[in-house]
């Protein structure tokens, strides 16, 4: 029983972590960016510095001006 909720400890904090890592790129896709794939990379390989997890947030949380032709 102490492994089971071990085990389910460990995942729930693990999958926890990672959508906070991801969460400006959650929000970009939530928020339909144009830009969402750039703001995943970012968040990919820059998100492990905190700065370049808060440009990737506030890129992500940025308004975008849509073209409406």
């Amino acid at each position: 029983m102490f492994t089971f909720f071990l085990a389910f400890t460990v995942t729930f904090c693990l999958l926890l972590s990672i959508g906070g890592y991801f969460l400006p790129t959650i929000i970009a896709i939530m928020r339909k960016k144009k830009n969402a794939l750039a703001i995943f990379l970012v968040n990919l390989f820059f998100g492990m510095t905190f700065i370049g997890w808060v440009v990737a947030l506030i890129w992500a949380l940025m308004y975008e001006d849509k073209d409406y032709i």
